[in-house]
C-alpha cells in the first residue's frame, strides 16, 4: 500500500489499483500539494469521511456530486444526499462497510462533529480501513482513550494520528496511544496547518521511536509504502 499525504489530515491510499481519498480538504488547505481538479482526476474508488468539520469535509460533495461513493455516518450521508451526492453510504460507530476495494470500519473518536453551515454531522469517528492486505487506522480528532487498546488488538499496519494539540491530542499524548495501538508504523496529521496546531511532529517521533514504533513524518507531497 501507498500512503500519499496530501496535508493537513488529507490523505490518498492506493493499492492494487483502487484509491482511498481521506478527508478530502483541499480547497481552502494552505498545505495542499495538489488541485481539486488533480484529485477529482485520481477518480477514487471511494471518498471516506471522519466528521463533519470544514477541514475534514472539505470538497467532499465535489466528488460525491462526481459519482464516488462517499462513506461516513448516516447523518454525513444524509447531508451529501440532500446536497447532490449519488452515492452516500450512511454507517455508524461499529459497522464495517466491505466493497471489492477492502473495507472500512467506523470506531469512537472524542471530538465534536458540525457542518461548516452549522447542521449536526453526528458522532466524530475513526477509520479502520482494510486495503490490499493492510490495516490502517486512520484516528481522525481525537484525544486518547482507553479503548484504543480494542482497535490495536486487531493488528495495525500503521496508525495516522493527529498531533497539533488544541483541537485534539498534542504530540506527547499521541505518543501514549502507541502503548495502545501498537502499530508497526505511526503517521503524524493535523499539525501546522493553522497558528493554534503547535504539536512539533519531531517530539512525535522522538517518543514513538523510544517505544519501538516506525515513525515516518511526510511533508506534504511526500508518501510512504507499508
Amino acid at each position: 500500500m501507498n500512503i500519499h499525504f496530501i496535508g493537513h489530515s488529507t490523505f490518498l491510499l492506493e493499492s492494487g489499483g483502487h484509491r482511498l481519498l481521506i478527508d478530502p480538504f483541499i480547497e481552502g488547505n494552505p498545505q495542499a500539494t495538489v488541485t481539486l481538479q488533480d484529485a477529482l482526476d485520481w477518480k477514487p474508488s471511494a471518498v471516506l469521511i471522519s466528521h463533519a468539520h470544514g477541514d475534514h469535509w472539505g470538497n467532499a460533495l465535489d466528488f460525491a456530486r462526481a459519482g464516488v461513493p462517499l462513506i461516513a455516518t448516516a447523518e454525513i450521508a444524509t447531508y451529501a444526499a440532500r446536497n447532490g451526492a449519488t452515492h452516500p453510504v450512511g454507517m455508524n460507530i461499529g459497522g464495517t462497510y466491505r466493497a471489492a476495494w477492502g473495507s472500512v470500519t467506523l470506531t469512537p473518536a472524542w471530538h465534536s462533529s458540525s457542518f461548516p453551515d452549522g447542521t449536526y454531522g453526528g458522532m466524530p469517528t475513526g477509520l479502520i480501513i482494510e486495503l490490499g492486505g493492510k490495516r490502517v487506522y486512520f484516528a481522525g480528532d481525537t484525544n486518547l482513550f482507553g479503548d484504543m487498546s480494542l482497535i490495536g488488538a486487531r493488528g495495525l499496519d500503521a496508525a495516522l494520528l493527529p498531533i497539533g494539540d488544541h483541537y485534539t491530542m498534542g504530540p506527547e499524548e499521541a505518543a501514549r496511544t502507541l502503548d495502545l495501538l501498537k502499530p508497526r508504523v505511526a503517521i503524524p496529521m493535523h499539525y501546522g496547518t493553522f497558528p493554534p496546531l503547535t504539536g512539533d511532529p519531531a517530539v512525535f517521533q522522538r517518543e514513538g521511536e523510544a517505544r519501538g514504533v516506525d515513525v515516518r513524518i511526510l511533508k506534504p507531497g511526500e508518501h510512504t509504502t507499508l
